[in-house]
């Protein structure tokens, strides 16, 4: 057998119950998913800002950042709302490296699941206690899921998951907002297939069980950029390319039609700082196209406290340990430039 098991991981229930979501903070949620929901569905004109660390790889730097947007929230409440991310998975092109603290809580330490899972809810947990914000998460294991289920107010599907059958079916049983990265080749028809079947009832197994699902019609694209055949970063932000994602879900029978623009990644080319111009253009083009206004309904930015990235055990408090990130006072001011757009 090729396979070392190493542990029986605990089950959802017996996290949940061990690291139980405060009975006080379930109506928040419920509030937050509702006005999500409703600017998905086109009731609110309401921006979303999904924005936070690349990877959220400790606790109090994490909830520090967290709990600093509540006051920009309270100022820009009639305008925008603000989703943290709070990424407890990392993806890595290759597989080696860092894969975020629900892997491995501390990154100088080997793996360890279990702990992991516990560090996950534990970290989602006190950033809502502390910032009332429900965040935002990247599903890169369907599997665990269930850790997280109610807690969580927007979940990402990544660019190198958006083809996997298993996370396209597992999304068709969340009830909250559920966006579908393009695919790192660019094509804007595999994510809406991953779309369509992700607002569909499905039938399948899932952690050991036979399944149904009713479908979540809150699935919708998130632009990330792409990689051309070559390696080089293309970006799909402009103008000509939103109006190119209208016509294509014009012709699919999808609900609540909307995009979400990732600002950094390809979009990018990682270069954070650009992340305020993209994010600029974005808004610009919703000034002038009413179409374009009515399909993109937020952004993503990769934000910490500190600019930059630095490497695993440089110890620099709220610096990225993965991909760089624009800073607090940057992101701070974005936010307020993202209000003033949004008319």
């Amino acid at each position: 057998m090729s396979f070392t098991y190493l542990n029986e991981l605990p089950t959802p229930e017996q996290i949940k119950k061990d690291y139980p979501f405060p009975e006080k903070l379930v109506a928040l949620k419920k509030e937050r998913d509702a006005m999500i929901r409703d600017v998905l569905t086109g009731k609110d004109d309401r921006f979303l800002v999904i924005i936070g660390p690349c990877s959220a790889d400790s606790e109090d730097p994490v909830c520090d950042y967290v709990s600093r947007l509540t006051a920009v929230q309270e100022k820009v409440k009639d305008r925008v709302i603000i989703i943290p991310r709070v990424y407890t998975n990392k993806p890595r092109t290759t597989g080696e490296g860092y894969k975020g603290i629900a892997t491995q809580p501390d990154p100088e330490k080997a793996p360890d699941m279990i702990a992991g899972l516990i560090a996950m809810r534990k970290m989602h947990i006190r950033a809502v206690e502390e910032s009332g914000l429900t965040s935002a998460d990247e599903m890169l294991y369907p599997e665990n899921w269930e850790y997280i289920s109610d807690l969580l107010s927007y979940v990402a599907i990544g660019a190198r998951s958006v083809e996997d059958q298993q996370h396209r079916l597992t999304v068709s049983g969340f009830d909250v907002a559920s966006g579908m990265k393009n695919p790192t080749s660019g094509d804007f028809s595999v994510m809406l297939n991953s779309v369509y079947a992700a607002q569909h009832p499905h039938h399948f197994t899932y952690r050991g069980y036979e399944v149904e699902t009713p479908g979540n019609d809150l699935t919708h694209v998130v632009l990330r950029g792409a990689v051309s055949k070559h390696g080089n970063a293309t970006q799909n932000y402009h103008y000509e390319d939103i109006m190119r994602l209208i016509e294509m879900y014009d012709k699919m029978d999808l609900k609540n039609p909307a995009a979400i623009v990732d600002a950094n990644h390809s979009n990018s080319g990682k270069k954070y700082a650009e992340q305020v111009r993209i994010v600029k253009e974005v808004m610009h083009n919703r000034q002038v196209s009413s179409d374009i206004k009515k399909m993109v309904k937020g952004v993503m930015v990769e934000s910490y406290i500190e600019p930059g990235n630095q490497k695993i055990g440089e110890h620099i408090y709220g610096k990225s340990i993965t991909d760089p990130c624009l800073g607090w006072n940057e992101s701070e001011q974005l936010i307020y430039t993202i209000a003033e757009m949004n008319q």
